[in-house]
């Protein structure tokens, strides 16, 4: 990928992109209080999938769906679905801050797990803001926080599959193309929870309202992947990574301007002190860069 040099764009794309699926977890939550999760995330996936074919494959043709190493863009595939899954699920349970903040416990996972998966090294201050993220979700997890013990269950479930699904990209991204990967992940997605939508069919009463809804969650999760591609050809990795962060902003935001749930005193310093070490490590990746 060619990376032109206009940094304050690509932090303004970012901080779009994290904006985008902010307001895509909220949506998330929204209807899956009133609807079963498969439904809701077959809708998505379906309409990212036409939404893919509509704008790559004039351009790309069979390259939008071609890769050399299937199996593994299948499990790909898998871990991001079963993510999607259990993402609905905790959504359903549990305020979206507090749920953002728990599954941002996987790019401290991946790092931790690159070492020996794939040969990275972390330094000595790598580890000392991973303990401190780590000590930010336990905050949130403490008990007595009053969040719901399966929502929390999911959360981290959520952030297992997610480490899986990176550490995955990882692997692929030196043979396989970013729109291949997009619209592989669609596809398996969209079939996977077509599938368990089956058994959901007849017990829906959805209003036309709710479909649009649906519709508009797969536009949000397309236009982020798009923002945050077109990002990171503006600007590179290193710089840009710390801004991912303001998704934790977006969704404690978000979650008190529509549901009306502000995080207690511990909750907010555990969401700071998982934003500020995610921020420090992709900094010190900047430096040994």
């Amino acid at each position: 990928m060619t990376v032109s040099a206009h940094p304050l764009k690509g932090i303004v794309l970012v901080a779009l992109a994290t904006l985008t699926f902010a307001a895509a977890d909220v949506l998330t939550k929204h209807l899956t209080m009133r609807h079963p999760v498969a439904v809701v995330v077959a809708v998505r996936y379906l309409v990212n999938l036409g939404l893919l074919v509509l704008f790559l494959y004039p351009r790309l043709g069979a390259g939008l769906w071609r890769v050399r190493r299937r199996g593994l863009v299948f499990l790909r595939g898998i871990c991001l679905a079963l993510a999607s899954l259990t993402m609905g699920l905790a959504l359903r349970l549990m305020p979206v801050g507090e749920t953002v903040a728990i599954v941002y416990l996987s790019p401290f996972a991946v790092m931790l797990l690159a070492v020996p998966l794939l040969g990275e090294k972390v330094t000595r201050w790598g580890w000392i803001w991973a303990v401190t993220g780590f000590a930010g979700v336990l905050l949130i997890l403490r008990p007595g926080g009053g969040l719901d013990p399966y929502g929390v269950a999911f959360a981290l479930m959520n952030a297992a599959l997610a480490t899986g699904y990176h550490l995955l990209t990882r692997l692929l991204a030196g043979s396989e193309t970013t729109a291949a990967m997009l619209f592989q992940t669609a596809l398996v997605g969209s079939v996977f929870f077509c599938l368990g939508a089956l058994g959901s069919l007849d017990q829906l009463d959805i209003a036309a309202a709710d479909y649009g809804w649906m519709a508009v969650l797969g536009a949000l999760a397309t236009a982020g992947h798009f923002l945050f591609t077109a990002a990171y050809r503006e600007a590179p990795a290193s710089l840009l990574a710390p801004v991912n962060y303001l998704h934790l902003v977006w969704a404690a935001g978000l979650g008190w301007l529509i549901f009306g749930h502000m995080p207690d005193a511990p909750s907010l310093a555990g969401m700071a002190l998982v934003c500020a070490s995610g921020v420090a490590l992709a900094l010190v990746a900047k430096r040994r860069s």
